[in-house]
């Protein structure tokens, strides 16, 4: 994807542009840490779709404390907001994530025994499940290397769409390290424990087709057709009955975790929320009436 500040170049929207409160332009103003942060991770919102794009291209689009806590924070809102029905992760440059950058984070002192696990807690496990407990459906369109906490974030996704130049790279064997960011949670749920363990033990790079054919990835699209693709994807799940959508990602994403009576009762209980909606009303009347739906997300 390229990195130019170009609006309608690949992994941003057309008419891209930074956010200030209630969709208006940040404030301008010199050494403006809240505007620095909204160039770093840029926000718009089109045809019902909340785009996330990560904007540090000359770091891989390492994430920073302060991108994390924005990109939680806009997920967050995504939920919440009637007016957002899809939302799109994606980034700009060569790489989509390259994982963490420590450097972002708070100044500490002397690290004592459980400094690391609560580093974790409140930062990449957080990031990682604010994109599952999203309630409306996240894709991610990986424009290049997602590696490390950068390839959970993708995975934790509810679509994956991967231009055909992205990696994906369970990097931490590479360092010594343990997975985190959820990998060791989300890997074997997609793939099994043997194909998890093959990428996290020997840390290859594993390519966009590779990651298609081991069911990591939906679709490869050239890296010119994946904003366009994502944008058709979302648009089209913006035009779908959003809280159903949302319930139905709750019930898959609970389901590997729940012995089978846990399950269908969680199922049962999600039909009889959803028959409350206007949308499932009008999908059943639509039905009847032999016409196509007009959902209002509502």
């Amino acid at each position: 994807m390229a990195s130019s500040p170009d609006a309608s170049s690949p992994g941003r929207p057309p008419r891209h542009r930074t956010d200030g409160p209630e969709g208006t332009e940040g404030p301008r103003g010199p050494g403006d840490a809240e505007e620095a942060l909204d160039s770093l991770v840029l926000h718009a919102t089109d045809n019902a779709v909340s785009w996330i794009t990560l904007n540090r291209p000359e770091a891989m689009n390492a994430v920073t404390w302060d991108q994390r806590e924005r990109v939680i924070a806009l997920l967050a809102e995504a939920s919440a907001d009637p007016g957002v029905r899809a939302v799109v992760l994606t980034a700009t440059g060569r790489g989509f994530c390259a994982g963490a950058d420590l450097r972002g984070a708070p100044a500490g002192g002397d690290r004592v025994p459980g400094d690391v696990a609560r580093t974790l807690r409140l930062g990449a496990q957080r990031l990682v499940a604010a994109v599952l407990d999203c309630e409306k459906p996240v894709i991610a369109a990986v424009n290049g290397t997602a590696a490390g906490l950068g390839a959970h974030l993708a995975l934790a996704c509810d679509l994956v769409l991967a231009a055909d130049s992205a990696t994906f790279i369970e990097v931490f064997v590479r360092r010594g390290l343990v997975p985190d960011g959820g990998g060791a949670y989300l890997l074997p749920r997609l793939i099994g424990p043997r194909r998890a363990k093959e990428l996290m033990f020997f840390g290859d790079a594993l390519t966009a087709p590779d990651a298609e054919r081991l069911g990591l990835v939906n679709r490869v699209v050239p890296a010119a057709d994946l904003e366009k693709t994502a944008r058709a994807w979302s648009e089209r799940i913006a035009a779908g009955p959003t809280r159903a959508l949302a319930l139905t990602k709750q019930l898959v994403n609970a389901s590997l975790d729940a012995d089978r009576a846990t399950a269908f009762a969680a199922e049962a209980a999600a039909q009889e929320i959803n028959m409350t909606t206007a949308d499932a009303q009008e999908g059943v009347a639509s039905f009847v009436e032999r016409r196509t739906p007009r959902y209002r997300g509502r």
